[in-house]
């Protein structure tokens, strides 16, 4: 029988092992996070880019937060008339925002399978045990403390290092970051 995650893990082993070796600290591996972080953020960046029509999303954001101002308006001057209509033009609207969540989907669908390999692999290799030391500022304004508690729930224990993260909150930081860097620079509209 054909082991296919081991086959799996092998070349994930083989990608991302001589990162990992390169790493200035490979005990405590928060630059090849940093790295795997940026390569996923530039896999769905570019899913993104290439399988979203960003102007028609624009262009159907840009029209439903004019009709909610436009009805927001009719409510406060209280024309029913008007009201009336707007609420007909909203159903409308509803059916372009559904096709625009399920194409916003598409991107998803064709990253989630690589993308939850990596992270299997991340857990199961040296990352596992890394540690970040965050100053207290990032620390409190990450809410890292709520992250801890919420932890100690499903896994028992505490935080035991102070201002310290864990390799899977350190790549979610990284990933933010890095995914905001690469939309600016392949030209999305819209931050988020």
């Amino acid at each position: 029988m054909v082991d296919i995650m081991g086959m799996v893990y092998g070349a994930l082993n083989t990608v991302f092992n001589p990162i990992l070796a390169m790493d200035p600290n490979p005990a405590n591996p928060a630059l090849t996070v940093l790295i795997i972080a940026f390569i996923v953020s530039l896999i769905t960046t570019i899913a993104n880019k290439y399988l979203v029509d960003q102007d028609e999303m624009n262009e159907i954001q840009a029209r439903s937060k004019k009709l909610t101002s436009e009805l927001r308006e009719a409510q406060k001057k209280g024309d029913g008339k008007k009201i009336a209509e707007l609420q007909a033009r909203q159903t409308e609207m509803m059916k372009d925002q559904s096709a625009m969540m399920s194409n916003q989907f598409k991107p998803m669908i064709v990253t989630f399978v690589p993308i939850i390999l990596i992270f299997f692999w991340m857990r199961t290799s040296a990352i596992s045990g890394l540690v970040v030391h965050l100053p207290v500022t990032v620390y409190w304004i990450t809410l890292t403390p709520v992250w801890h508690f919420i932890g100690s729930i499903f896994y028992g224990g505490k935080a035991t290092i102070p201002y310290g993260i864990g390799w899977l909150l350190w790549y979610m930081i990284c990933t933010f970051g890095m995914s905001q860097i690469l939309r600016k620079y392949l030209g999305f509209k819209q931050g988020f």
